[in-house]
């Protein structure tokens, strides 16, 4: 959706609300924004990037910016919840539940991989695991975002490997639940060691490792 800017030339009598409207640019594309505020926020994290980077990056002014999406924080969370979507419908067919869970599970790390080393002009790494604990750490808000995101991503690999268990592709005794924690954890893992710089041959040779094991279950 591209929201157009409907300001014209002042004229006489014009309100002073209508005034301070005029700053904003012409036409803008808000997921576009996004994802240019996103990776400003990715390169910097969150304390080390200012609203004037902000700016910079989307080519609004300050003010215009701030009506579009808020302040800092709440362009933060909006960045945050971008990712994750992106990331969703990424991942949507990928972690479907009728699929051997050996074959899913290696598609969601190859291509969780590709992501974090493989986009160009970005930082290597997960935009959330880079940015999100830090800030946590002192914003209440961002603390529950993220641990919401993390539950999401259980609770859909959870769902994943239980219907795998239920066609026999892993014991019927397993625990669906702590092995779906585990594939979350060796996600946030590889995207730690991306971030530092490890190339992607051997994160993905260390997410074969991790499907190996949770495969094995038996």
């Amino acid at each position: 959706m591209i929201f157009c800017d409907m300001v014209q030339k002042q004229e006489k009598g014009e309100s002073a609300a209508a005034s301070r409207r005029r700053g904003r640019p012409r036409a803008y594309d808000p997921e576009a924004a996004l994802t240019r505020v996103m990776e400003t926020f990715w390169k910097a994290g969150y304390a080390g990037t200012s609203l004037d980077d902000l700016a910079a990056a989307t080519g609004m002014n300050r003010p215009s910016l701030y009506a579009a999406f808020g302040d800092k924080r709440a362009l933060y969370l909006k960045a945050l919840e971008h990712y994750w979507r992106m990331s969703a419908r990424a991942m949507r067919e990928v972690l479907r539940e009728d699929r051997p869970l050996k074959d899913a599970l290696d598609e969601f790390y190859v291509r969780a991989i590709a992501i974090y080393c493989g986009a160009p002009g970005r930082p290597p790494g997960c935009f959330s695991v880079s940015t999100a604990p830090t800030a946590a750490a002192e914003d209440e808000e961002i603390r529950i975002a993220l641990a919401e995101s993390v539950r999401r991503l259980d609770e859909r690999l959870e769902a994943l490997i239980r219907a795998a268990q239920q066609r026999g592709e892993i014991a019927a005794g397993a625990d669906p639940a702590a092995l779906a924690t585990l594939a979350t954890g060796a996600l946030h893992t590889i995207a730690i060691r991306a971030r530092a710089g490890v190339a992607a041959p051997e994160l993905e040779s260390i997410a074969r490792k991790a499907v190996a094991t949770m495969c094995s279950v038996g």
